[in-house]
């Protein structure tokens, strides 16, 4: 992995505006997932600044709306435009495809996802974090595979966390029907689903013109935070050991993996501060990635399993 390991100018403290800075994104189409919100916004502004046209897919069209009409009163022109998704409800995810046809996606962002909330399930059973965090974006990539292709190039962004260093997929028991919950092990294992996804979506679909990569974008504090109890949250927040990045920072790595021309035709990665991050060496400061993470054998497994749950249905 660290052989032809991918660094640019890059670092922790660039933003998403300095990452696309000279980048010319005129004629192309991209989708960000939970645009609305959070580092979901600053993604969309930098590509839309760029000169894409950006959909961005959330469940609140007020909200989404809202969002856009405040980017595009930045731009010489409109480029941000709202659909409704609904990543924990496969109807939802269909009919966006559907309403998108083939036209190209040039690059999609699945920017969206929850994190360490109470035990829920779908009504097929999946637990709701894995559901909505991997499944939903599994769904929606599938379904817009041929738009993908048609852009002869396309990216997919799998905005994944250092949180998948607390759990593998635990192929036994995805669901907590045998273990106790815990709400980090199940973010953890949706974190590494995202990671995974990346790694056979590429192998699958290179012959294709579509890679995927897989990030960390930083810790930063969103309403990702929002299911965490009160207490936690607060303590979080007011940690003075704590280094948070700004949203701006958060975005840098999604746009980097979107619009760098350094990974042109390059899949199946994983990044954190805009460059390549190296294997997880098991050290406190909880950097890098887990070599469980890149494991091929596990990314075909998972894929399989996903496909078979997308077949039925989770919502």
């Amino acid at each position: 992995m660290t052989r032809d390991r991918i660094t640019g100018s890059f670092n922790a403290t660039s933003t998403a505006a300095e990452v696309v800075d000279g980048v010319d994104l005129h004629g192309k189409q991209m989708i960000v997932t939970g645009g609305s919100s959070g580092i979901g916004i600053e993604t969309a502004r930098a590509l839309a600044t760029a000169g894409a046209d950006v959909v961005i897919a959330v469940r609140n069209l007020d909200a989404g709306r809202s969002v856009a009409d405040d980017i595009n009163a930045g731009l010489d022109s409109p480029r941000v435009t709202v659909a409704q998704l609904d990543l924990a409800d496969l109807s939802s995810v269909r009919r966006l495809a559907t309403e998108w046809g083939n036209a190209p996606v040039h690059a999609l962002i699945g920017n969206a996802g929850i994190a360490a909330t109470a035990l829920t399930r779908t009504a097929s059973g999946w637990e709701s974090q894995f559901a909505t965090n991997h499944l939903g974006h599994f769904a929606l990539v599938n379904a817009l595979h041929d738009a993908l292709a048609a852009a002869n190039g396309a990216r997919i962004v799998s905005v994944s966390s250092r949180g998948h260093l607390r759990s593998p997929v635990v192929f036994d028991d995805i669901n907590f029907t045998e273990r106790a919950y815990d709400p980090w092990l199940a973010y953890g294992q949706s974190k590494t689903a995202n990671v995974l996804f990346a790694v056979d979506a590429t192998r699958r679909w290179a012959d294709d013109g579509i890679t995927a990569n897989a990030l960390h974008p930083g810790r930063i504090w969103t309403n990702l935070a929002r299911y965490l109890p009160e207490d936690l949250r607060e303590s979080l927040h007011t940690d003075p050991t704590a280094e948070y990045k700004t949203p701006e920072q958060g975005a840098a790595t999604s746009v980097f993996v979107a619009t760098s021309p350094l990974l042109h035709g390059m899949g199946g990665r994983y990044f954190e501060d805009c460059n390549q991050a190296l294997p997880y060496d098991g050290g406190p400061e909880r950097v890098g990635v887990a070599d469980y993470a890149l494991d091929p054998e596990a990314a075909q497994r998972l894929w399989d399993v996903s496909a078979y749950a997308i077949s039925w249905g989770h919502a």
